[in-house]
């Protein structure tokens, strides 16, 4: 003999002492999952703006704060030329250059509301050269580390063939 059993979630609802509570911050029933996000009602279009601001400078330095890891990776991975150590060496370099190469739709979301273009270069401008500067200090590092590997030209010897020399002068020793 089996029984089967509903749950009726609409009378929970009803029902619920918690019912009388204010949404979260932030919270809206009436806001879409689908759509492009929307500031909730309950917080104010400028207090929106500025808090889309300060995610925008989180996201600028983010490539700043992952640097001490990526040194200290390079560091353990010695300076032979070795697969891994081109390997990460190679990871190191691409990941800012694919970033600068979408910094404007990295940046589009943190837009603010006012803006006509959501990807224009010139909204965001102080957190887009932040971003930069972070992304080619990381590039930096890399480079550091393939002149540390002598995959770089650095001295005189390296640029030897392509050294010309002057016509040697006739010595006669008569």
């Amino acid at each position: 003999m089996s029984t089967r059993h509903s749950l009726d979630y609409a009378s929970l609802e009803s029902n619920n002492k918690w019912r009388n509570l204010p949404s979260p911050p932030g919270f809206s029933k009436s806001t879409s999952t689908k759509g492009p996000s929307k500031p909730a009602a309950s917080l104010p279009l400028s207090r929106y703006d500025e808090l889309k601001e300060k995610r925008a400078w989180d996201f600028a330095i983010a490539p700043a704060k992952s640097l001490p890891m990526q040194a200290f990776m390079l560091y353990m991975s010695g300076g032979g030329i070795q697969i891994w150590n081109l390997g990460i060496v190679f990871m190191l370099m691409l990941g800012p250059l694919q970033a600068l190469a979408k910094i404007n739709q990295a940046f589009a979301p943190f837009a603010p509301s006012t803006a006509a273009d959501t990807k224009a270069t010139s909204t965001l401008l102080l957190q887009k050269l932040a971003y930069l500067a972070c992304n080619l200090l990381t590039i930096g590092v890399g480079l550091w580390k393939c002149r540390s590997m002598g995959l770089l030209p650095a001295g005189t010897a390296d640029w030897l063939p392509y050294e010309t020399r002057g016509q040697a002068p006739e010595i006669s020793l008569f």
